[in-house]
């Protein structure tokens, strides 16, 4: 398995991590993993868009898209 090695990080932010880890019972290598994980599970807001970008379908124009989704927020 890769390893990932961060260097120079600030005093503050190293303590404030170290704290958040034993918060959660965990050392900080087991809380940083978690967290690695836990980002790379969920795609950005680019990749999002990049991916809805390649798909073929339908088309709207934007005007009724808008008001098809403020119809649909004022259910809720």
């Amino acid at each position: 398995m890769p390893s990932v090695q961060i260097k120079d990080v600030p005093e503050e932010t190293h303590a404030v991590l170290r704290r958040r880890a034993a918060a959660a019972h965990q050392s900080l290598q087991e809380y940083l993993r978690s967290r690695l994980i836990a980002e790379a599970s969920h795609p950005t807001v680019d990749e999002v868009l990049s991916r809805a970008g390649g798909r073929e379908g339908g088309s709207a124009p934007l005007s009724l898209t808008g008001q098809i989704l403020g119809e649909d927020r004022d259910r809720r």
